[in-house]
């Protein structure tokens, strides 16, 4: 069996998929977009598939240590997310030739399904306690939130009662025991995130998330110190050897590696057992389309220290276009009960329309993150 094509597909909201196909008609899928610059990472997919072309699809960690050691230049993040779509799309393959989910080619699987949770907004849009307490009508036992708006790198109390306030609504509204994990998303600096965090463990959040941006390695040591909130982050980093200081700090209590951007399933998969070694727990990233939530779940399915699952189904991002929208069978992710079942199905487990797709493509997106500004004109964090 051969690759004999490498095709990439931007579609809304802000998407970008891959698809390899065989001379034996099999083919794979996989997701790989960096949100805001899916234009880039097609690009770099297309610099290496000349590669791929009458290379058999199987030989999967031969072509990933390839890729990843032959352009002398390695890493960041359109470089990981190119090598990630790829990766999960020759997995793809590889379980369609032995009738296996992915998980099944990885050791076997550890869980039949993981508990899963919906995006409530906390910024913009607001009203995140309706929000809150619509998501578990649906069913869902836990909800994350964006913890503040914009700080300055100083900022006053005031502000850090508006997210304390936001936060303290999502809990009146849900009760003791829902989750609720509370992303900063790197928006708080080194002097105010001490002050929020302590402000913050009344409420018991499940976690809070990229509380300094993951460049500012002793920011999270010295935050450690000083809550005992569990701390996540992980999304920015895109290898081995990123997470490779984090564990070594000891500093961190849950991962958030995206098989998306960071390597795809074979190097998320490495990342999470590394993870076990210094029992730090996994909650993969996955704020994006079908094809990423079908790769996480397979990845979860064999990594026994993952907990929880991010998905993107009604988050505000996914307007026009929703996660089940490019899926022959939306029902392949069964959410019961605040829980979604691993697919069990070959390969990725499910199966996606590619007409639509296709028709998605001709139109293609132009998503571009946020731009925020202070009130005294410099840039803000988003």
């Amino acid at each position: 069996m051969k690759i004999t094509q490498i095709e990439c597909f931007e579609v809304e909201p802000r998407w970008l998929f891959l698809k390899v196909s065989t001379d034996e008609g099999l083919v794979g899928w996989g997701e790989n977009g960096v949100e805001g610059r899916t234009a880039t990472t097609k690009e770099a997919v297309m610099e290496v598939a000349d590669y791929l072309i009458g290379k058999d699809p199987l030989r999967i960690q031969d072509h990933w240590e390839t890729l990843y050691r032959s352009g002398f230049y390695r890493g960041g993040v359109v470089f990981s997310s190119a090598l990630g779509g790829i990766d999960m799309a020759l997995w793809d393959i590889k379980g369609k030739y032995y009738n296996a989910p992915i998980h099944a080619l990885l050791g076997g699987p550890c869980r039949d399904s993981i508990k899963v949770y919906s995006w409530i907004g906390g910024d913009r849009p607001g009203d995140v306690g309706r929000a809150a307490k619509a998501a578990v009508e649906r069913g869902f036992t836990a909800v994350k939130m964006l913890a503040v708006e914009a700080l300055q790198i100083v900022d006053s109390y005031a502000e850090i009662d508006k997210s304390v306030a936001r936060i303290a609504e999502v809990r009146e509204a849900v009760g003791p025991n829902i989750g609720i994990g509370v992303d900063f998303h790197g928006r708080v600096h080194k002097p105010m995130v001490k002050m929020l965090a302590k402000a913050l463990e009344e409420y018991r959040p499940m976690f809070i998330e990229e509380p300094v941006l993951p460049e500012y390695l002793d920011g999270l040591t010295e935050l450690s110190k000083h809550t005992a909130i569990p701390i996540a982050t992980g999304e920015r980093l895109f290898s081995r050897q990123d997470f490779k200081h984090l564990f070594e700090a000891r500093v961190v209590d849950i991962i958030q590696p995206d098989p998306c951007h960071a390597g795809g399933i074979s190097e998320v998969f490495r990342i999470a057992a590394m993870a076990e070694a210094y029992d730090v727990a996994v909650a993969l990233h996955c704020p994006v389309g079908p094809i990423a939530l079908a790769a996480n779940l397979q990845v979860d399915g064999a990594v026994y220290n993952a907990f929880i699952q991010e998905q993107s189904l009604g988050i505000h991002y996914n307007r026009g276009t929703d996660l089940l929208d490019y899926l022959v069978d939306p029902q392949v992710f069964d959410y019961r009960d605040g829980f979604v079942t691993i697919p069990q199905g070959p390969g990725l487990g499910i199966e996606i329309n590619e007409e639509r797709v296709r028709k998605a493509a001709e139109k293609g997106h132009r998503w571009r993150n946020p731009v925020w500004r202070h009130a005294d004109g410099t840039i803000a964090e988003w």
